[in-house]
């Protein structure tokens, strides 16, 4: 083809980039296209780290003789608009699993039906895709982890793709400032992570000098000693797979990245993750206590450990993942409220919240989900004494 768009979604980054790549070498020009969809509500935290990745990726686009066109409205329709008007043959898209994705790429491959362009699609956003590791016992996905996680060690990756060294436009074709359509939100929390995929390689490369210690100390709520690197991957600003391939990251670590891949995977199979149960003949007995709520969300409950995890969620945007099983645990084990708000309340300030982890967890936690102990609960007492026994992470937040 000489002329490609890559319709860029959760894909914010120029390493390990499949769809990008390819385009590159079989294309004599390609068109990297953003389009924010207003359809689609992205809470301020999220759509401030959004803004500064657009800001970093079209740096690096331009880097390489490139530029990143950034439009809003419907993304099939302005992807479709923009490959008219560049004299495009096809479009590359990077696959997702929402319903949302899903949705987004039939309405695409319609389209570009009606205007005779080709479609294409990508891996990318997981390491490995949903749907190519399957239960040899039938069915179409895993619902439990540890088999997953065998069959995932086992599976054979792709390997990671060479970063373009030159894009070459269109002649004429020039880039946005991501500024005149997302505009300069504020975060709702006073203290989040800079967005961009430049950020999120610093980051890898600090991290690759602590990852050792990962399996000993990820539990460790004053240590804070996990990664940090999950709005990176939401976005896309960094590659799970290239992640996984670093030197240095140890199987506890892996296997952190694989329940990423096992919630997706989950998601392709059950759209309704974020709204229904997803194991059958779960009981669904919420309270309904809205002045609960409304003590959870702003870290007033008087459990200093709770209270302490939903103060870092305002503060930064982000969580400890023990703090995350702690507080939500004591949502819908202790309150007895209903899995749905707490998600929703994180789903507004987690910058690294998605479909497939936020509710995929939130369910594991309220025994709706995947857990083969649905009666789990977390003490948040005895979750205190073992991970904050000197009371050093509740001072620093409460």
């Amino acid at each position: 083809m000489k002329t490609v768009v890559v319709l860029l979604t959760r894909d914010l980054r120029v390493h390990d980039h499949p769809a990008l790549a390819a385009s590159c070498a079989n294309a004599e020009r390609v068109v990297p296209l953003f389009v924010a969809d207003p359809a689609l509500a992205v809470p301020d935290n999220r759509r401030r780290f959004l803004l500064e990745s657009l800001h970093d990726l079209r740096d690096g686009l331009r880097r390489r003789g490139g530029d990143l066109l950034v439009r809003a409205g419907d993304p099939v329709a302005e992807a479709v608009r923009t490959a008219r008007e560049v004299g495009a043959e096809g479009i590359a898209l990077t696959a997702d699993v929402s319903a949302y994705a899903a949705r987004r790429q039939e309405r695409l491959a319609r389209a570009c039906a009606r205007e005779r362009l080709a479609l294409k699609l990508f891996p990318g956003v997981t390491i490995v895709p949903a749907g190519e590791v399957t239960p040899s016992t039938g069915g179409d996905h895993y619902k439990v982890f540890t088999p997953y996680w065998r069959a995932w060690q086992a599976r054979r990756w792709r390997g990671t793709v060479a970063t373009p060294r030159k894009i070459h436009l269109p002649d004429g074709v020039t880039g946005d400032d991501p500024r005149t359509v997302l505009g300069d939100p504020k975060s709702e929390s006073p203290s989040p992570m800079t967005g961009g995929e430049g950020e999120a390689l610093r980051r890898v490369k600090a991290w690759q000098t602590k990852a050792a210690a990962y399996a000993d100390r990820h539990d460790d709520l004053p240590g804070d000693a996990t990664s940090r690197l999950s709005p990176y991957l939401h976005f896309g600003c960094l590659s799970p797979l290239a992640l996984a391939t670093t030197d240095g990251m140890p199987e506890a670590y892996l296997r952190q990245l694989c329940w990423r891949d096992f919630y997706h995977q989950l998601l392709a199979a059950f759209p309704k993750l974020g709204t229904q149960a997803f194991r059958p003949g779960a009981q669904e007995q919420w309270q309904d206590d809205p002045v609960a709520l409304q003590a959870w969300q702003a870290g007033e409950t008087g459990v200093p450990i709770v209270d302490a995890g939903m103060k870092q969620l305002a503060a930064e945007g982000w969580m400890h993942n023990r703090a995350r099983l702690v507080t939500a645990s004591y949502l819908t084990k202790s309150l007895g409220l209903d899995w749905r708000d707490g998600a929703a309340w994180y789903n507004r300030l987690l910058i690294d919240a998605d479909v497939a982890n936020n509710y995929g967890n939130w369910q594991w936690v309220a025994g709706t989900g995947t857990d083969t102990k649905p009666y789990r609960r977390f003490n948040p007492d005895r979750q205190a004494a073992r991970f904050d026994p000197d009371g050093e992470y509740v001072r620093r937040w409460t």
